[in-house]
């Protein structure tokens, strides 16, 4: 398989902000743009999307709810769903 370079131009935060991104998704930008280039090639055009999967500020807030409720020894507890919903009267 025959290669060449591509040469981008983009803003420095832009390609630090993708790297990171990358990185946590175990790819380097070679590969990512790789990746990009053989998808758009394969669905005739920007076909894909792949994110890091990040909560929004209510899910975020209600996950560190959770964890508090967790690490609280008052916090009520329920050994079944048959017992939550009593306590919820359901």
């Amino acid at each position: 398989m025959a290669t060449t370079n591509l040469n981008i131009r983009t803003e420095k935060a832009v390609k630090e902000q993708a790297e990171e991104i990358f990185s946590e998704l175990g790819l380097n930008m070679t590969t990512a743009i790789n990746i990009f280039l053989r998808t758009a090639i394969r669905e005739h055009g920007i076909p894909f999307d792949l994110k890091l999967d990040v909560p929004n500020a209510d899910t975020a807030a209600a996950i560190e709810e959770g964890r508090k409720l967790m690490s609280d020894p008052t916090a009520p507890r329920y050994s079944s769903i048959d017992d939550l919903k009593a306590a919820l009267e359901v």
